[in-house]
């Protein structure tokens, strides 16, 4: 078992609108929050959040919130919601974020299994998806949006536009006896009052409500804040989902302990532009937006000419030797450290600039496993880059990365004050200090997750290095054996596949099968620049995806991963047999994903079982005709003809060779 460091988490300041007060007291005038709008930031300080919030809080007292009332939180990231947020938390309501991108049946099942009494949304989209969903939803008495556009004509009787009731509760506590009242409500705050009510992701069904009270969150966002130095200067971009655990710690948690600041892109189109902008110090992406930047990078150099290309490939290779070595301190010849400082000079820091990455003092990374090559790829460059294991059961953080003493094949040893093991099938499991009190209204589902002494289990299959940095080899139930007994983890071979900046997703096959198999989904960003730069002409991502050629630099990336499994004595038996080319993308809103974008396996194999079965009954081809989604909403049907390709397989090499070639 491993612990973090200890530190007593206890104090006065054990819920969000404590901290809130806290810092309008001491640091009033410092940016506690920003908005790009219409192209231009607006700031709120910590004064301005204060009296924002508490406005708001009065609001929804007025409208009959109280003690455990739900509360939903619906859009993008807002000022107007994350202050909803906080205002619920002041009332002790509880607050619950849903994804803005969820359809109307998937949010109808939150909101009213949550009892949600009150909704605050950003637009006219979520006020219409509500309203269609109505009927089920008896117990939602109001709706208050925060942008108004579109919704003048709506019937007002149950709407409210956010900035009105802020404005009738601002002149309302100007008589110093309601403000008072309103005011000592913080102090009526309690650690074990529920915080949040964060759903998961469903990845093998309905979502569940996580309940996560007060004092543990402060706890854990007090002991990550301490672990990474974070100060009142350090300010990030509040770009991730609402309704993510991700976008709760890392930015809500963490920056109302820190006394930071958040800042609100214009629109999910706007994100790299604002963050080149703002220029955050400490940031967070999952694998998938790293995946994306280098892709951009790569196609940007393909039309580069050609002495910019080659002096881009030239410092990117001695980037690769030592920069991760000098960003660690480790010991490298002065040539070397001269030579890459000009690097720095002419291609890294330019890079870094153009990605909005020049100030970031601490990134991380989580939610999938990375490749390790991506990893080290930004890291060469200088940035401090660095993985977490997390769960929402754990209010993120399990394990995470030192400065110093980081690896791309591990995830970290235990977070501060996290206490870790393995059980006797290796499956991690985990005590935190932001561990959550239950599942709502499932005490059945609660039990099953807790072992008899507390433990949270993870369902997640790892082991530890000699190091006690913790390795995740995949879920633990999708962790199998082909019909030989060779050891199947599929998200492990789905990650070398991954890195590959044509390929976008990967849905690996081979439990209790002869052989392993994959689907995949191509990257038409980085496929239609190699096909325009190859003189190939296509009109749709299902056309471009079954041509042969696309098929032929596809096999290429396939035989490359198997070239790397055979250099793995337990994965080596597990290389890829056949692989096919999905003729559209693996989307969240036809079920293939979960809205944090993780695949559900087992669902796209009922989906396209035609396909599995082609994949292993020998066909060099098979027929789908399967419902799409479209995104305004309306459905469709997409059939086709989907070919399947045979790969070769290497030899296994042993380990006595490689360290034969290696010497």
């Amino acid at each position: 078992m491993q612990s973090g460091a200890s530190r007593d988490p206890e104090g006065a300041l054990d819920t969000f609108p404590k901290w809130l007060r806290h810092h309008a007291q001491v640091r009033g005038a410092r940016p506690a929050i920003r908005l790009k709008d219409r192209g231009i930031w607006r700031t709120w300080n910590w004064t301005d959040t204060h009296e924002s919030v508490r406005a708001l809080a009065h609001a929804l007292r007025t409208l009959s919130i109280g003690v455990g009332d739900k509360v939903a939180i619906v859009g993008a990231n807002r000022p107007a919601l994350y202050w909803g947020i906080t205002a619920a938390q002041w009332l002790r309501a509880v607050p619950v974020p849903v994804y803005a991108d969820a359809v109307a049946d998937e949010m109808a099942y939150v909101i009213e299994n949550a009892d949600v009494k009150i909704a605050l949304v950003q637009d006219q989209e979520q006020v219409d998806k509500i309203l269609s969903i109505a009927a089920r939803l008896p117990q939602l008495t109001h709706i208050l949006y925060d942008e108004e556009r579109g919704l003048r004509t709506y019937d007002h009787s149950r709407l409210h536009f956010i900035a009105e009731v802020m404005a009738k509760s601002r002149a309302a506590l100007a008589a110093p006896a309601m403000a008072r009242e309103l005011d000592d409500a913080i102090d009526d705050g309690r650690a074990d009052d529920p915080s949040i009510m964060l759903y998961t992701s469903g990845t093998t069904g309905r979502s569940k409500g996580v309940v996560l009270s007060a004092g543990r969150s402060v706890a854990a966002a007090r002991d990550t804040v301490e672990f990474d130095k974070l100060t009142d200067q350090d300010e990030q971009l509040a770009y991730l989902p609402l309704a993510w655990v991700g976008d709760h710690y890392l930015n809500y948690a963490q920056m109302f302990v820190a006394g930071g600041c958040m800042a609100c892109p214009e629109s999910a189109d706007t994100v790299q532009q604002d963050l080149r902008e703002i220029g955050p110090t400490f940031y967070f992406a999952p694998p998938r937006v790293f995946e994306s930047l280098l892709t951009r990078v790569m196609i940007r150099m393909e039309d580069a000419g050609a002495l910019k290309r080659a002096i881009f490939h030239h410092f990117l290779g001695l980037a690769r030797r030592w920069g991760e070595k000098i960003m660690d301190g480790k010991r490298v010849p002065l040539h070397a450290r001269l030579h890459y400082a000009l690097g720095a000079l002419l291609v890294y820091a330019p890079l870094k600039n153009v990605l909005g990455f020049s100030r970031i003092r601490t990134a991380y990374t989580a939610g999938e496993a990375i490749g390790q090559d991506l990893f080290s790829f930004y890291r060469s460059l200088g940035l401090n880059l660095k993985q977490l294991y997390g769960q929402t059961e754990a209010f993120l953080y399990v394990t995470c990365q030192a400065d110093g003493a980081v690896r791309a094949d591990t995830v970290g040893p235990a977070a501060p004050n996290v206490s870790l093991r393995l059980a006797p099938d290796g499956e991690v499991q985990f005590k935190s200090p932001g561990q959550f009190v239950e599942y709502y209204k499932d005490p059945a589902k609660t039990a099953e997750a807790l072992t008899d002494d507390g433990f949270v289990k993870t369902g997640d299959a790892g082991i530890f290095d000699e190091d006690g940095q913790l390795k995740i080899l995949d879920r633990a139930k999708d962790v199998g054996r082909l019909r030989d007994g060779t050891l199947f983890a599929p998200k492990y071979i789905e990650n070398k596949l991954k890195f590959f900046p044509n390929i976008k997703e990967a849905v690996a096959y081979g439990d209790s099968r002869d052989f392993v198999t994959v689907m995949l989904n191509i990257e038409l960003a980085s496929v239609g620049n190699w096909a325009e730069r190859n003189g190939i002409a296509y009109a749709s991502y299902q056309e471009i995806a079954a041509h042969p050629r696309v098929y032929a630099l596809i096999a290429e990336h396939v035989r490359e991963v198997n070239r790397a499994l055979a250099r793995e004595a337990q994965m080596a038996g597990a290389q890829i047999r056949r692989f096919l080319i999905l003729p559209k993308e693996l989307e969240a809103d036809d079920g293939e994903l979960t809205r944090t974008q993780k695949v559900r396996r087992g669902f796209i194999a009922e989906r396209y079982a035609t396909l599995c079965a082609g994949l292993y009954d020998g066909s060099s081809a098979a027929d789908i005709a399967t419902e799409v989604t479209y995104e305004d909403g309306r459905k469709g049907v997409l059939a086709a003809r989907v070919r399947i390709e045979d790969v070769d397989v290497d030899l296994p090499v042993s380990h006595e060779i490689l360290r034969e070639r290696a010497a």
